[in-house]
C-alpha cells in the first residue's frame, strides 16, 4: 500500500531517471535556432571545434547538448528527419552507457546517431553492433551520409572481407558490423604474429542494436574458432545406422523436453551394445569401458540428433550441408556449427557430407567479449523483461523511453483451442476475413515447419500470401517492407531483430528501389515517383480505415520478448492496430510447461470441438509458464558464464602476455629467463636442498640437460669435485646454455636469431594454449559428475583449471627452450618468402620450414639433437684489446645480448 502511494507521488525509478534526462532536452532545443542559422560549411566545422575542446581537456558531457543539436540539424539537411524530444532522451540514455527500450517504429537507428557522433569525436572509434549483415550495410550506408556530412568516417565489417579491408574499417571513426564479426576479429587478432597484422584498435565504446537478441538470446552459445581434428566420419555413419533403429523403440531412451536432455535406459544401452557388436563397431568390453568412451560419445550425440533436433525447426539441409536455424530470429546461421560432434551426428542423420570434427583454437562468450568495452550501451524494443539479467551480467541498467505518440494498438486476449488442427482452421478463417476487408495481416510462427503448414492451408483456401523464413532469407527486406499494403498477408518465422519497419500502405523507399531504379530519364522518374507517392498515401488511408496492421501469433514463444517484438510490429507512431495469439493444448509451450490440468479444466468448462476459450486468467497462466522458461534459460547462460569466467581470466593473461611478446623487438631476455628457470627446476629436482653429495642424481640431471639443451655436460664429474654445491652446478649449466645460444647468434647474426626466438615463442604459446583449451573442454564435459561425490563442480573446475594453467606455462618454457637449442641454420636454396610468414601452429612442423631475411638464410629444426655449437671458452689474450676490460656483468661487445661472463668472457 505504502509502496503504491509513494510511486503515485514520486513515480517509479524509471520515471525519476527520465525526469533527469528531460532536464537536458530544453538545452538542446534552445540551441536549435542558432544551429539552424549556420551554413553547411559552418555546421561541418563544428566537428573540428568539438575536437579542439576535447583536446583542451574538456569532457564529452560539456559539449553534449551542442553536439546533439548539431546532429539534429545535420539529420534534417541530409536525411530529411528531425529527432523528436523522446529520441533525444534515448540518445542521452545511450551516451550514459545504459539500455534504451524504445518501441518498434520509434526510430532507434536515428537515435543512435546522437551518442555515436558525440563519442566518435574522441577519435578512439565507436562500434555499432547489429544482428545481421543486411542491417549493418543498410545503417552504415544511410547514417554514413550523415556522419560524412559532419566530417567523420564510417566503416563496415561484414563476412568475407580481407584483413586489409577490416583494418581500414576499424580505423574509421565509426564502424558498423555484426556481433559475430566483431567477436571473431578479436579472437583472430589474438592469433596474429605481428602487431601490424591486427585489425582492431583498443576498445572504446559500443552500441548494440537489438541488444536483447545479441546479449541474451545468442549468449548461450560461445564464439569458437576451431581447427580440424581427426576424421571419424565413418564411425558417425555406423553409429547413426544403429541409433536410427534404437529410437523406434521409446523404451530405449528417456527424454526430458524441459531440460532438452535425453539419456539411454539400461535396456537401451544393452540393445545399442548388441547392435554395435553386430556392426563390428564395438569389439572389446562394454559400451562404458574407458577405451570405448569415444564410441559412447558418438552414440549419445547421435541419440540427441535423432530425438531433440528436428529438420526445418532447428536446422535445414541445403547444398549438402546442415545449416543451423536461429530459434529467436528464424535466420540461417551460415558458418556456425554445433560443437562436441553434434553437428557431425546431424550430418550423418541427414546423409550429407560429414565435415571433420574440430578442435578449439580460441573461444569467448558474448558476455565476456562485450564486457571488454569500457563503455557499452544498447537499444531494443523489448528489454524490460530481462532488465535483471542485463544488470547482473553486464552492469547495464534499462530505461524505458516513452513513445512519441501514444500506442493505440488493441491487444486482445489469447484464444485457446483443444487441438492444433482446430487452431489452424480458425487462423485460416480469420486471415481470410481480415484480408477481405483490406486489412494487412502479419502472422508470426515459431518454426519453418509451422509456417509451411499454415502456408499450405492458405493456398488451399486461395489466400495470396508471402512467406518469410530461413528458406527465403534473401527476400527478407522486400517482403517485410510491403507487409503493410492493403490486404497483404505475410507469414514470418520469428520477428526478432528484423530491423525493417512495416509502414501502413507500404514502404515508399523500398518501392522506389524496386520499381524506379532502372529509370534514367529525370522527367519520367519524377512523374512515376509522384504517382507512387500518391498511390502509397491512398493505400495508407485505406489501411488505417480498415484498422491498421493485424498481428496474429500462431503460438506463444518460450520468451515473452519474442511475442512482444511480434506485437510491436503493429501500432507504430500512433497507427491503429490489432494483435491476437492463437494457441492449442498441443503447442510445445502448453504441452511442456503449461499445467497438466488445463486440458481437463477446458473439457469441464464444456469446450466443444472448434470452439476457443479466452480469459485473462489463461494469459496470466501462460505468462507464468514463459517466466519459468526464461528463468531456466537465464540459469543456462549464467552457468555457462561461471565456467567461462574461469577461462576468461586465463585468456586475458595469455592474450596480454602474447601482445607483450609481440611488442618486444628482442625476446632473447625472455627466452633466456625461461631457459634458466627450467634449468633451476631440473637442478632443484635432482639435487634437493641440503642433500648429501651421495644423494645427488647427477646422471639423471645430465640426461635431463641433454634432452633439454642437446648438450652432453660432465655433470657427474662436477659432482665429484671437492667443495662444489648445487649453485655451482646450476651456474655452469646456465653458462653452457647461454654460450650455446650466443654461439648461434654470433655465427648466423643476431637479427636472424631474434626473429627465430620471437616467432617460436609466439607459435609455441599458441600451441600450448590450444592444447590447454582442449583439456579444459574435456574436463568441463565430465566435471558435473563430481556432484555425485558431494563436491561442488564449479569449485573443482576452478581448482583443476588453475593447476592445468600452471602446467601449461611450465610446458611452454620447456618446449621453447628445447626447440631453440635444437634450431640449426642452413643455407636455403629457395628464395625467402614474403615478410610476415611465420611458423605453423605446431612447433614440430618447423622441420623443413624456412623463412628468411635478405641474406637468403633459412631456419630449420634439426630432427636429431644438435651438436653443441656453443662458443668455446676464450682466453683474454685472444680477445680484441678494447674488449679485455669489459666488466663481467656488462653486455658482451659482440652484440649477442648476453653478459660478457656468459659469452666471450666465459672462463675455461
Amino acid at each position: 500500500m505504502f509502496g503504491s502511494l509513494a510511486r503515485a507521488i514520486f513515480g517509479n525509478s524509471n520515471d525519476r531517471t527520465l525526469k533527469g534526462y528531460r532536464r537536458i532536452v530544453p538545452q538542446v532545443n534552445a540551441l536549435e535556432p542558432q544551429i539552424a542559422a549556420l551554413t553547411d560549411e559552418a555546421l561541418r566545422a563544428k566537428t573540428a571545434e568539438f575536437k579542439g575542446h576535447l583536446d583542451g581537456g574538456e569532457g564529452l558531457d560539456n559539449i553534449m547538448a551542442e553536439a546533439f543539436a548539431v546532429v539534429r540539424e545535420a539529420a534534417k539537411r541530409v536525411l530529411g528527419m528531425r529527432h523528436f524530444d523522446v529520441q533525444l532522451v534515448g540518445g542521452l540514455v545511450l551516451h550514459n552507457g545504459r539500455i534504451a527500450e524504445m518501441k518498434t517504429g520509434e526510430g532507434k537507428t536515428l537515435v543512435g546517431t546522437l551518442p555515436v557522433y558525440l563519442n566518435a569525436l574522441a577519435g578512439r572509434g565507436v562500434h555499432v553492433v547489429t544482428v545481421n549483415d543486411y542491417l549493418a550495410r543498410r545503417d552504415a550506408e544511410t547514417m554514413g551520409e550523415l556522419y560524412a556530412f559532419l566530417g567523420l568516417s564510417t566503416g563496415i565489417i561484414v563476412h568475407g572481407m580481407e584483413d586489409s579491408q577490416r583494418r581500414a574499417a576499424y580505423a574509421c571513426d565509426i564502424t558498423y558490423g555484426t556481433n559475430n564479426e566483431f567477436g571473431f576479429d578479436y579472437l583472430r587478432d589474438n592469433m596474429k604474429y605481428r602487431l601490424e597484422d591486427m585489425v582492431q584498435r583498443d576498445f572504446h565504446y559500443a552500441i548494440v542494436d537489438e541488444v536483447d537478441s545479441i546479449l541474451i538470446d545468442e549468449a548461450r552459445t560461445p564464439l569458437i574458432i576451431s581447427g580440424p581434428a581427426e576424421d571419424s566420419s565413418d564411425l558417425y555413419r555406423q553409429v547413426d545406422e544403429v541409433v536410427k533403429i534404437l529410437v523406434l523403440d521409446p523404451e530405449t531412451f528417456e527424454k526430458d523436453e524441459k531440460q532438452k536432455a535425453v539419456t539411454m535406459t539400461e535396456f537401451g544401452s544393452e540393445k545399442v551394445e548388441e547392435m554395435l557388436r553386430e556392426a563390428a563397431v564395438l569389439e572389446d568390453g562394454n559400451l562404458y569401458d574407458a577405451f570405448n568412451i569415444s564410441i559412447l560419445h558418438h552414440a549419445q550425440q547421435s541419440l540427441r540428433a535423432h530425438t531433440l533436433f528436428t529438420r526445418d525447426v532447428d536446422y535445414i539441409t541445403r547444398d549438402d550441408k546442415v545449416i543451423i536455424i536461429d530459434e529467436f530470429t528464424g535466420r540461417m546461421m551460415e558458418g556456425r556449427r554445433y560443437s562436441e560432434g553434434l553437428h557431425q551426428a546431424l550430418e550423418a542423420k541427414e546423409h550429407v557430407t560429414i565435415q571433420p570434427e574440430n578442435q578449439t583454437l580460441a573461444s569467448i562468450t558474448f558476455q565476456n567479449y562485450f564486457r571488454l568495452y569500457p563503455k557499452l550501451a544498447g537499444m531494443t524494443g523489448t528489454a524490460m523483461t530481462e532488465a535483471d539479467e542485463f544488470e547482473e551480467i553486464y552492469k547495464l541498467s534499462t530505461v524505458e523511453i516513452p513513445t512519441n505518440v501514444p500506442v493505440s494498438r488493441l491487444d486482445e486476449n489469447d484464444e485457446v483451442y483443444r487441438s492444433a488442427a482446430e487452431k489452424y482452421d480458425a487462423l485460416a478463417k480469420l486471415i481470410g476475413e481480415t484480408r477481405a476487408k483490406g486489412q494487412p495481416v502479419l502472422v508470426g510462427t515459431t518454426s519453418i515447419e509451422k509456417s509451411e503448414i499454415l502456408s499450405e492451408l492458405l493456398n488451399r483456401a486461395g489466400v495470396p500470401h508471402a512467406v518469410l523464413n530461413a528458406r527465403f532469407h534473401e527476400q527478407e527486406a522486400t517482403i517485410i517492407s510491403q507487409a503493410g499494403a492493403p490486404g497483404a498477408v505475410t507469414i514470418a518465422t520469428n520477428m526478432a531483430g528484423r530491423g525493417t519497419d512495416i509502414k501502413l500502405g507500404g514502404n515508399i523507399d523500398m518501392r522506389r528501389r524496386l520499381e524506379l531504379s532502372t529509370i534514367a530519364d529525370p522527367a519520367e522518374y519524377a512523374q512515376r515517383d509522384a504517382a507512387l507517392i500518391a498511390e502509397v498515401a491512398q493505400a495508407h488511408d485505406a489501411v488505417v480505415a480498415a484498422g491498421g496492421l493485424f498481428v496474429i501469433g500462431t503460438e506463444r514463444h518460450e520468451s515473452r520478448r519474442i511475442d512482444n517484438q511480434l506485437r510491436g510490429r503493429s501500432g507504430r507512431q500512433g497507427d491503429p492496430g490489432h494483435s491476437r495469439f492463437f494457441l492449442s493444448l498441443e503447442d510445445d509451450l502448453m504441452r511442456i510447461f503449461g499445467s497438466d490440468r488445463m486440458g481437463g479444466m477446458l473439457q469441464r468448462l464444456g469446450l466443444k470441438e472448434g470452439e476457443a476459450i479466452t480469459h485473462p486468467w489463461i494469459n496470466r497462466a501462460l505468462e507464468k509458464a514463459q517466466k519459468k522458461v526464461e528463468a531456466r534459460n537465464f540459469d543456462i547462460r549464467k552457468n555457462l558464464l561461471k565456467y567461462d569466467d574461469v577461462m576468461n581470466d586465463q585468456r586475458r593473461e595469455v592474450y596480454a602476455q602474447r601482445r607483450e611478446f609481440m611488442m618486444l623487438e628482442d625476446v632473447s631476455e625472455v627466452v633466456g629467463q625461461m631457459r634458466n628457470e627450467i634449468i633451476n627446476e631440473l637442478v632443484s629436482r635432482r639435487i634437493p636442498e641440503k642433500a648429501f653429495a651421495e644423494q645427488w642424481q647427477t646422471a639423471e640431471l645430465a640426461e635431463d640437460i641433454e634432452r633439454l639443451l642437446g648438450l652432453s655436460l660432465p655433470i657427474e664429474d662436477w659432482g665429484r669435485e671437492e667443495g662444489i654445491d648445487e649453485s655451482h652446478i646450476r651456474e655452469r649449466i646456465e653458462e653452457a646454455g647461454n654460450a650455446l645460444m650466443a654461439g648461434k647468434a654470433a655465427n648466423f647474426g643476431p637479427e636472424l636469431m631474434r626473429m627465430v626466438e620471437k616467432s617460436l615463442l609466439l607459435q609455441t604459446l599458441d600451441q600450448v594454449w590450444k592444447e590447454h583449451l582442449l583439456n579444459l573442454d574435456h574436463m568441463r564435459q565430465g566435471i558435473g559428475l563430481r556432484a555425485y561425490g558431494q563436491l561442488d563442480p564449479l569449485r573443482e573446475y576452478k581448482s583443476e583449471a588453475f593447476a592445468l594453467f600452471g602446467a601449461m606455462l611450465e610446458d611452454l618454457k620447456d618446449r621453447v627452450t628445447a626447440t631453440l637449442c635444437r634450431v640449426d641454420f642452413t643455407q636455403s636454396a629457395e628464395p625467402p618468402p614474403p615478410p610476415g610468414v611465420m611458423f605453423e601452429n605446431n612447433p614440430e612442423q618447423l622441420l623443413n620450414q624456412s623463412f628468411g631475411t635478405d641474406m637468403g638464410l633459412g631456419v630449420m629444426l634439426d630432427a636429431q639433437p644438435a651438436v653443441q655449437a656453443g662458443m668455446e671458452a676464450t682466453s683474454l689474450a685472444e680477445l680484441p684489446a678494447d674488449w679485455r676490460e669489459t666488466p663481467r656483468n656488462a653486455p658482451c661487445p659482440c652484440g649477442s645480448g648476453k653478459k660478457f661472463k656468459q659469452c666471450h668472457g666465459r672462463l675455461a
